[in-house]
Formats: C-alpha cells, structure tokens, sequence
C-alpha cells in the first residue's frame, strides 16, 4: 500500500465515523442544518488530520454546520467524544452555532456570515507583531461570499500579502433562500479571488479525498507572501441520496425513517 492510499484509507474511515455520528447528534436533538454539516465534512477532516500542524489556527466561518466541526475536533482528541451528546442541549458548550472561545480548537464565535474571514485575516497579520510562524485556515461557504466584509477582509489579505492564509470555500451552491445563482450569483468565482490578489486552485470534488489532496497540494507548492483560496466543489447533503442537492436540508430535522435510511447510507460513503 502506497503512502498515499493508506492516507486515503484512513480519511474514508473518519469520513463514515463522523458522518454517521453528525446524524446521531442531529436525530437526538431533532436539529437542522444537517446538509451544510455534511457538505464540508471532508475539508474539515482533511484540514484537521492530513494538513493543519501543531500552533495553525483554523476558523469555521459556516458557524451553522458545527455539528461537523465538533464532531473532527472531538476525534482529534480536542474533547472527549462524550461530549458530542450534549450537542443542543440546554447548557450546553456545543451549541446550534460554535461558542467564541469555550472549546480547543474554537477561537471565535461564528456563524453570522461574512465575519470569519475578518478575523482570520486578523490572526494571520498578528504573526508579524508575534514573530510566530503559524497558518491560518478558513472555511468559507456561498452565503459567506454574498457579504460585503468578506470581500473587504479579501481585500486587506492581498493587499498586506498575507501568505499565511488559506481559505477553502465550500462551494455547494446552495443557500438559505434558494440556489446560489439564483440568489446572488458568485461566478467567476475564481477569477474574483484571483482579482483580489490570492493564489487560486479548485478542487473539482471537495467531498473526494484525492481531489482535495491535490488541491492542497499545489497551494503547498507557492511559498509567495499571496493568501491562497481554494474552490471547493461540494454536495449539500453529500453521502445521503435523499439529502444531496436538496434546499430544504439546510433546514429540515429528520424522521426516524430518514434516520435509518440515512444510517445505513454512511456505512458505504
């Protein structure tokens, strides 16, 4: 077995670990937000596992998939698992949306759209006054892309040539209201980020571990002072057929026979 197959193995089996685990904390809570919580399932587990090291600072600016973000940092050892089944509860740290500063791992509160990429900027200039060497990762989704201070943090991060910075849009063209075209159309999405002076690749399918590999892999590659941004082609909902490309699981809970379907749709992801 190569190196790279036997990385591939394992990130498919955290992948159906946490996917099957997002549907128990959703189920038991009878919560929404499941599909974007899937969406970005697998850039997180890569972001986590297979390229973040030891000081690098990641920020989920899709506060409302936090059941994903949870669930990666409780199976790298952030938390005990344990406490995933308070997910929802009252009291509780894991809330609908990540708490600012309550959990390793979690640094800001998000989920107001558009606020991620202001503070991720913020971390990465700071590295200048710290002289600490770190990178910052920041997840954008298409909503994110709709407001006016992510493009003024994209701005201020070309301008400033912040190469410490990557963002990874989770790009499943979808949000609240409808299909992101039909909302606010974002393309060219490449050559926005291009224009505001980040190095740009695409990952043609976000939710497949050798497409988002690669797409890492030719950001390593550039060690300008450019902030980098990688397009993540995503599935809202991917791995449920019943979910996929579905507006309504941004919102909807499920049933207890959406439940078991879906169940048994994670063990073959």
């Amino acid at each position: 077995m190569t190196h790279q197959n036997s990385l591939e193995k394992k990130f498919y089996q955290l992948k159906k670990s946490c996917a099957g685990k997002i549907l128990d904390l959703h189920k038991k809570a009878n919560a929404g937000h499941i599909g974007s919580s899937l969406s970005c399932l697998d850039i997180l587990i890569y972001s986590h596992f297979f390229k973040m090291k030891p000081g690098d600072h990641f920020i989920l600016s899709k506060g409302h998939a936090a059941s994903a973000l949870y669930t990666v940092l409780a199976k790298s050892g952030q938390f005990p698992e344990q406490r995933l089944e308070s997910f929802c509860e009252d009291g509780t740290l894991l809330a609908a949306h990540p708490p600012a500063g309550k959990l390793n791992g979690i640094i800001f509160g998000t989920g107001s759209l558009g606020h991620g990429l202001s503070l991720a900027t913020g971390i990465a200039l700071s590295s200048r006054f710290s002289r600490k060497k770190f990178q910052v990762y920041c997840v954008l989704s298409d909503g994110d892309c709709n407001e006016g201070s992510t493009w003024e943090a994209a701005l201020f991060a070309g301008h400033h040539g912040l190469g410490n910075l990557t963002v990874i849009i989770d790009n499943n063209e979808m949000q609240a209201l409808g299909k992101t075209k039909e909302v606010l159309d974002l393309e060219p999405l490449k050559q926005k980020w291009t224009s505001f002076g980040f190095t740009v690749t695409m990952a043609k399918n976000g939710n497949d571990f050798a497409d988002l590999h690669q797409a890492f892999a030719k950001l390593g590659d550039d060690e300008s002072d450019k902030p980098k941004c990688i397009i993540a082609k995503t599935k809202l909902g991917h791995g449920i057929s019943f979910m996929e490309d579905k507006l309504e699981w941004h919102y909807l809970p499920m049933t207890d026979e959406q439940y078991e379907k879906a169940k048994g749709e994670t063990k073959i992801v």
